[in-house]
């Protein structure tokens, strides 16, 4: 005859069971990419007349990566980075398309939406995630998309020279925002965050401004005065120390060049537009976050907010993109929600292919072999966390930047070099990299070089 349970035993197992701790739901991921924004923020210092409260109220919030940086500075091949979390010198995309899925070295890495998918995460987007949205076999990384629209342009140009890219235009335009697919946009994430889960979610919300066309509505140009706008920091002698070969880069692009923008007397409004953009987009982000912050999700979701690129509006006698500079490479990345205190800012160099291994490790999902990035969780928890690896960024085959806490090095695939004390020359003026003073520096920086660099990879379409 078997002995029965003593009644003591089966008190004290109940009563265990009752006070066990529940396990913690894992926490809701909100992802939000900003197209072409720089440091032009209130929260970043970049411009000091930048008005930008809401993103600043989150940085606040959080934890501000002040020394953030892009794998590639161009949109295509950086969100291609930062979805797979994998390099473009192993991928092989430096410029506009090819697409994610038609990189061969991408065929076996999830994307960080499909990776979520996998773990248990329902997974939602809209706006621009990737160059042209989620396209091929990236629509099955998702289960829901609120859709991608674009702004309605003038029939004719505002305030473009006729001789310039028909991308180039700014000024006063549409009416209101409700004509702006961003504001649309941030009203249907604002609803979308008032539904129930059943899963944990995962929601990325992708805004286009303030890339060009810089056509907002007037009242966003009304926040600034015109006539007393600083411009960007610029020096004519500027690159007279630089070796020739990124002085040509914008033959590769549809910008302007700085002495087009000069000698048509464009820089003044052109500012005016990039502030008045980004002061748009801002308030775009406060939609969102306000509906946040009223959702039954407010106090289970991490949010990151961040930039694919950098961009020029003068600094370096440059415009846009695509170099390799601090304008260009430098990104707003900054992350806040459960478990992630509030204060001081982290000045360690950071890379956005560091966001899909960190949110992995924030979401406590299985590690992914495929990321070539670092979590950024030591940083979260403590902003004074030293990095041992720096932030590396390519522009074309065999161009690198390899960012330091207080130094940057750029390397050339002709062996050319440049190298700027951020401590002392934050613009980047005096290039030390022929003296032998800074040898030593020079040589440690050196050693963070990829050593391995995929050839650009382009379709068939693009080879004939």
């Amino acid at each position: 005859m078997k002995a029965k349970p003593s009644f003591f035993l089966f008190s004290l197992l109940l009563g265990l069971s009752l006070w066990a701790k529940p396990e913690s739901p894992k926490p809701n991921v909100l992802f939000i990419a900003i197209d072409d924004l720089n440091d032009w923020v209130g929260f970043l210092d970049g411009h000091p007349q930048a008005i930008t409260p809401h993103m600043d109220a989150l940085a606040k919030r959080g934890r501000n990566f002040t020394n953030a940086h892009c794998s590639v500075p161009v949109c295509t091949a950086s969100r291609v980075s930062v979805m797979s979390g994998v390099s473009p010198t192993t991928h092989g995309s430096y410029e506009f398309g090819p697409r994610y899925e038609a990189l061969p070295a991408l065929i076996n890495a999830p994307t960080i939406h499909r990776y979520f998918k996998d773990n248990g995460y329902y997974v939602l987007t809209g706006g621009k995630v990737l160059h042209h949205g989620f396209t091929g076999r990236l629509k099955g990384d998702l289960d829901r998309s609120f859709g991608r629209e674009k702004s309605k342009r003038p029939k004719k140009a505002i305030s473009r020279p006729m001789d310039w890219s028909g991308a180039w235009d700014w000024g006063r335009y549409p009416e209101d925002d409700v004509q702006m697919s961003d504001l649309r946009l941030a009203v249907k994430a604002a609803n979308v965050l008032k539904e129930d889960f059943d899963q944990p979610f995962m929601m990325t919300v992708g805004f286009f401004r303030p890339h060009v066309p810089l056509l907002v509505p007037s009242k966003w140009f009304d926040l600034y005065e015109a006539d007393s706008l600083e411009l960007a920091s610029s020096r004519e002698s500027d690159l007279d120390d630089l070796p020739p070969n990124f002085l040509s880069i914008n033959e590769y692009a549809v910008a302007p060049t700085h002495a087009e923008v000069i000698k048509n007397e464009h820089w003044l409004s052109l500012t005016h537009a990039y502030l008045a953009s980004v002061s748009f987009v801002d308030h775009c982000v406060g939609i969102v976050m306000d509906a946040l912050a009223f959702s039954p999700h407010a106090d289970n979701t991490i949010v990151v907010l961040w930039s694919d690129h950098g961009f020029h509006l003068g600094e370096k006698n440059h415009w846009a993109k695509r170099t390799l500079w601090e304008e260009s490479t430098r990104v707003p990345f900054l992350f806040a929600g459960p478990g992630i205190e509030p204060g001081k800012a982290c000045g360690e160099a950071v890379s956005l292919l560091d966001l899909y291994p960190t949110l992995v490790e924030l979401c406590e999902l299985p590690g992914n072999p495929r990321l070539e990035g670092h979590s950024l969780v030591p940083q979260l928890d403590d902003p004074e966390a030293p990095r041992d690896h720096p932030a590396i960024t390519s522009s074309y085959f065999g161009n690198h930047s390899v960012r330091s806490k207080n130094w940057r090095l750029i390397s050339y695939e002709d062996g050319s070099k440049e190298l700027y004390d951020h401590r002392i020359d934050p613009d980047e003026y005096n290039n030390l990299a022929k003296d032998p003073l800074h040898e030593k520096v020079k040589e440690a920086l050196v050693q963070w070089l990829p050593k391995n660099n995929a050839p650009e990879f382009k379709a068939r379409s693009e080879r004939q």
